[in-house]
């Protein structure tokens, strides 16, 4: 089976490695592999931390991931001899004031109902995980089971992976989707080129919507949203695990790495297609990280960076075969993209190659934005 991928950012990277392993024949099509939102996102494997009111399909998704991810990245390492920064040591979420420390109970309550294990802390107990924390910290929550991963490292693990495998890997812009006889047949690249496919998966992020040669509406509406992250470094011990805050209600989050860097970030901006670094937006991330860890501005700076996260109508994932044969997508997936790659590639995956999908792949299918499915 001959199988074509449009971008090559962590979810087209990983479904072509498990497509190729599948015994498919591959080709990614992406002028810049691996340097969207994949390259600025820090990491957070958080599918309890991200936990949101009425997402509980999205919630049962990224813990399946979660719990993929061990066994994922020791298969990616051993394959490629190429480190991912994997970490399972744990989040914590603190709060600020008191109105945020109601919202994280309330969050803690709700994950007890639907048997999540979330661990309350008073300020001493999060000062004791994490000494760095400033003395105002009203209390917070550990989430023991989330961890974080490196993209800066998985993506090039992924990326050996796929050469390994013998993916095919065709650094153009794909213009169009070439249909014959109403369904896909391959795909038309910038340079006039066409690569002939069984089956073609659309993956590029938020410029999903705009290949071309498709009737309308074959693809759900998929939007940027901007991210500005921030990379500091520090010799000395400062942070033990990642950690996620509210601050007067907005969110902030740092990750560490080995290395010695910190990821702080992300905003999130609808701005449509503006990858600018903006001073407000980086004063508000220094602002807020700040008051809980009021040694930060000791740190050494280090990069500044803006991404644009694909989000669908309903800000979850879009996967699966399109009203056009032949045509599948993989897209939506907004601010879990790192955590949702490995149950995402093994859902595409299987899709493309007629085997079981897993079953938390349900509530994703993209006709759920068709009119008919709507009313």
């Amino acid at each position: 089976m001959q199988i074509v991928i449009i971008g090559a950012g962590v979810i087209g990277l990983a479904t072509a490695w498990r497509t190729a392993a599948g015994g498919a024949a591959v080709t990614l099509v992406d002028p810049a592999p691996a340097s969207g939102a994949s390259s600025v996102a820090a990491g957070m494997l958080t599918p309890v931390s991200e936990l949101t009111y009425g997402e509980e399909p999205l919630l049962r998704l990224g813990l399946a991931s979660r719990d993929r991810y061990g066994a994922f990245v020791a298969e990616l390492e051993e394959l490629t001899g190429l480190e991912t920064g994997y970490r399972t040591d744990g989040i914590i979420e603190v709060a600020f004031d008191s109105d945020d420390l109601r919202h994280l109970d309330d969050l803690r309550r709700f994950q007890e109902d639907l048997g999540i294990p979330a661990e309350a802390l008073t300020g001493r107990e999060c000062r004791r995980l994490e000494p760095m924390l400033a003395p105002g910290v009203r209390g917070g929550l550990l989430a023991p089971e989330d961890g974080s991963v490196d993209p800066r490292r998985l993506t090039p693990a992924l990326l050996a992976a796929c050469d390994r495998l013998g993916v095919r890997l065709v650094r153009r812009r794909a213009e169009r989707v070439v249909v014959e006889d109403d369904a896909a047949a391959g795909v038309g690249l910038d340079d006039g080129t066409v690569i002939r496919a069984d089956r073609v998966l659309l993956a590029a992020g938020p410029w999903s919507g705009d290949i071309g040669g498709l009737p309308p509406g074959t693809v759900p509406p998929v939007r940027p949203v901007k991210g500005q992250v921030i990379r500091l470094r520090t010799r000395a011990p400062f942070l033990r695990r990642s950690t996620r805050g509210l601050v007067r209600g907005s969110s902030v989050y740092l990750v560490p790495r080995a290395d010695g860097e910190i990821v702080l970030g992300a905003t999130q901006e609808e701005l449509g297609f503006d990858t600018r670094v903006t001073a407000g937006g980086l004063w508000e991330l220094l602002r807020d990280a700040r008051e809980l860890l009021p040694g930060i501005t000791e740190l050494e700076f280090a990069e500044v960076t803006a991404g644009l996260r694909p989000g669908s109508p309903d800000n979850a994932p879009v996967m699966g075969p399109t009203a056009l044969p032949g045509l599948l997508v993989g897209t939506g997936h907004f601010r879990n993209g790192i955590l949702l790659t490995p149950v995402s590639a093994d859902i595409l995956s299987a899709m493309l190659l007629d085997g079981p999908v897993p079953e938390v792949a349900g509530p994703f299918a993209p006709d759920r934005f068709s009119p008919e499915v709507s009313a």
